[in-house]
């Protein structure tokens, strides 16, 4: 007798999702393996629109695969819950101007790209995991570079307030540090005067106890991104030429899954460190990167400069290479890729490896 085969019932495939992500509503759009629309639909971006949207695509098959734009802001939340679930999360870019020209631009053509992108394997990198303490590094450091912002916009406004002072007070105000100005300043009394001295004196006494608020906010921060830093990487800490704010910025480039950075040389690349061809002609020559995580790529710089400064061995190098014909710019950025390798080492080490 023939054998009849069972029609294959749509909720046994494998689809992929692309998704479009926005501030209040995601775009998704399903794909067969073999790149057929399936369904497209929104979904809030609350906790039930992500159950709502992992249930919708479940109906339709087996997800295998997601590919998110924005995986580090407006699909952050979306990422970990994908996660959480076991669903393998894609980061896609988003397309390139041309494209878009091409195409045309809607939410439903992004998620559908995004998809697409997953597909071809053109899009192939694995998103931050922000569940750990890197994490939450990262978000005590956005507090802690405002803070200091507004800090330096303070001391700036209270040291133009005092020029324009009535020559008095401004006689009485000069020759101090910044610090004993601000405490100075904090204690400024108004009561016994009117007019504009008094409000000059009150300006100068809102400024100075804003900025005794700000750096006593900022030592906080501090403090707390210290406690992360040495619960994760406190080896890190003990490189020379790395200080809080640069150990900071390096994790927070690598993120809580480092591990999803196949090499060193992946680091640097998101350093902004690793070397790109320049060469023409009978021109043949390196030229910085001017790509990356430019907060991990200054912290690189700094530290840098820092050993050429003080370490003996980076001074060394610095001499060889210029003997070989080398800039000093270019040395610089020899030293960076180097030490990228080596931070990348440190931070490896001392993470675990998570299943993404």
């Amino acid at each position: 007798m023939p054998v009849t085969r069972k029609p294959r019932r749509q909720s046994d495939q494998d689809i992929v999702l692309g998704v479009d992500t926005h501030k209040d509503v995601h775009v998704v759009v399903a794909l067969s393996s073999l790149g057929a629309v399936l369904d497209s639909r929104g979904f809030p971006t609350t906790a039930r629109g992500y159950d709502e949207l992992l249930t919708w695509a479940r109906s339709l098959g087996t997800v295998r695969r997601v590919g998110v734009e924005g995986t580090g802001s407006y699909g952050a939340a979306l990422t970990r819950a994908l996660l959480a679930e076991g669903v393998d999360v894609i980061e896609v870019n988003c397309p390139d101007r041309s494209t878009r020209r091409r195409k045309g631009k809607s939410d439903t053509v992004d998620a559908e790209a995004a998809a697409r992108a997953v597909i071809s394997g053109s899009a192939t990198a694995l998103p931050k995991t922000l569940n750990g303490p890197v994490e939450a590094m990262r978000v005590l450091k956005v507090a802690k570079d405002s803070a200091t912002k507004a800090r330096v916009q303070a001391v700036n406004q209270l040291k133009s307030v005092i020029v324009s002072a009535d020559p008095e007070l401004r006689e009485s105000l000069s020759g101090l540090s910044t610090r004993r100005l601000v405490a100075r300043c904090a204690e400024l009394d108004a009561t016994d005067h009117d007019g504009v001295m008094a409000a000059t004196l009150h300006t100068l006494r809102q400024l100075a106890r804003r900025i005794q608020y700000l750096a006593s906010e900022i030592l906080d921060l501090q403090a707390r991104i210290t406690v992360e830093i040495k619960a994760s990487t406190p080896a890190l800490l003990e490189v020379s030429g790395i200080g809080l704010d640069s150990a900071a910025a390096l994790l927070i480039a690598a993120g809580d899954n480092p591990h999803r950075l196949t090499s060193e040389a992946s680091f640097a690349a998101v350093c902004g460190v690793s070397p790109v061809e320049a060469s023409s002609g009978k021109t043949q020559r390196l030229r910085l990167n001017r790509g990356g995580n430019r907060s991990a790529n200054a912290a690189l710089y700094r530290a840098v400069l820092t050993r050429l400064r003080w370490d003996t061995a980076t001074q060394e190098y610095l001499r060889r290479r210029t003997t070989e014909g080398m800039s000093k710019r270019e040395v610089i950025r020899c030293l960076k890729r180097y030490l990228a390798r080596t931070i990348y080492k440190i931070i490896i080490a001392t993470s675990t490896p998570t299943a993404t």
